[in-house]
């Protein structure tokens, strides 16, 4: 694939980076990624990549836009309260960058879905935007076993976090939290809150996770998690090791089938 002029002139500011060049570019236009939610951390996300020009965005979410996501979820205007997020956030891509195809899945991930919707364009690289921790454990479970890079990320207040997985290179999520904490153990969006920049500041970072890891270049955040406080505007990157007897990627798994977790809907805002 050879870029256009048009092409040339859109990503100029990307095609004179040595680390990125004219073959990099094209590399982002061939590439799929899928960004499960399209809330405060998947609008960001999916508004960079696309600007981008990341070839092929999926957008996996079930919600309809409601009024109190618009303090956030940035890739949703006012007149779009009601419509599914998918088709909203379509809309939003389309308009900024005709380059990008973006396929929609109006669907909760379960485990009897999720197999499928990243097998069906066989995504490069899956972004976590969900905001409760049954999702999150189940797409750290889905791209283990697919052996499928993804980035997790979550919000609440003041406070984000966010972590990249590689197989075969550094631990997945369940390394760390091994299983979901119980019902009440964590506030919900409802009664915690989340400071709206939160999902731009974290989800931004997942985007150029998803950018370094299709590119090649750079340092991921494999093997570590990246804490934010927005009140002491403080990052810490805290190293964390790979835990051989991880129930999905240890030595010896004995997590063989996908589990959906019954949890509170909302735990981490997402």
């Amino acid at each position: 694939m050879k870029l256009t002029d048009t092409q040339l002139e859109r990503y100029s500011r990307h095609i004179i980076l040595n680390e990125v060049g004219a073959k990099g570019q094209q590399k982002l236009l061939e590439s799929e990624v899928l960004i499960i939610g399209t809330g405060g951390l998947g609008s960001p996300a999916a508004m960079f990549l696309a600007a981008a020009g990341v070839g092929t965005i999926g957008l996996v979410d079930f919600d309809a836009v409601e009024l109190s996501n618009l303090q956030r979820q940035i890739i949703h205007f006012t007149p779009d309260v009601g419509k599914p997020k998918v088709f909203s956030a379509k809309e939003k891509i389309n308009q900024m960058n005709p380059d990008v195809e973006v396929v929609t899945y109006r669907e909760m991930v379960n485990s009897s879905n999720i197999i499928d919707i990243i097998k069906d364009r066989d995504y490069d690289f899956i972004i976590d935007g969900t905001d409760n921790f049954p999702a999150k454990f189940l797409i750290n479970d889905a791209c283990v076993i697919l052996k499928k890079p993804f980035s997790h990320a979550g919000i609440i207040r003041f406070d984000g976090q966010t972590m990249t997985y590689v197989p075969e290179k550094g631990p997945c999520f369940r390394c760390i939290f091994q299983n979901p904490p119980p019902p009440d153990a964590v506030p919900t969006c409802r009664q915690a809150g989340v400071l709206g920049v939160m999902g731009g500041i974290i989800g931004t970072i997942q985007a150029t996770e998803a950018i370094k890891y299709l590119l090649g270049i750079g340092d991921l955040l494999t093997g570590y998690i990246l804490i934010y406080n927005a009140l002491k505007m403080e990052f810490r990157k805290v190293k964390i090791n790979k835990r051989e007897s991880c129930e999905i990627c240890g030595k010896n798994p004995t997590i063989k089938e996908l589990i959906d977790y019954e949890q509170p809907q909302c735990d981490l805002k997402g």
